[in-house]
């Protein structure tokens, strides 16, 4: 029963939810950049360098084929998407930066501190008239 709950709390605790929330957000965005490389921006790109179709590039050495052109389009699929989610992700944490820094506000001292303050000064002016 004991690993149950220690279970429970790992599994609710907020940074573990937001990962698994950040996991699927994640994936979804990824399928959605994919689509917008493969369906938008490769058939532009291959329109300027002249109806090129990278994926369709291969090499034959011997008996065997190097399809090249499979690995510069995942290449080129891997930059676009995760330059796509560093944008994302960058615009999220400038929001939340605005956020936290609206919320910070440096909470008044308290009554002790006040005290305290005004002991130490005290004792700061008599150790100057002393001397």
């Amino acid at each position: 029963m004991n690993l149950l709950k220690e279970f429970k709390t790992f599994a609710l605790k907020g940074n573990v939810l937001d990962l698994a929330i950040g996991v699927i957000i994640g994936a979804a965005f990824g399928k959605i950049v994919s689509s917008l490389v493969s369906d938008i921006i490769m058939p532009v790109i291959g329109l300027l360098l002249g109806g090129v179709n990278l994926s369709g590039l291969d090499a034959t050495i011997g008996d065997a084929t190097l399809t090249y052109g499979v690995f510069l389009q995942t290449v080129v699929d891997f930059l676009i998407v995760s330059f796509s989610i560093f944008m994302f992700i960058r615009t999220l944490n400038r929001f939340k930066r605005k956020e936290d820094t609206k919320a910070e506000e440096p909470p008044a001292p308290s009554k002790e501190e006040l005290l305290l303050t005004e002991i130490r000064d005290l004792l700061k002016q008599q150790s100057k008239a002393s001397e």
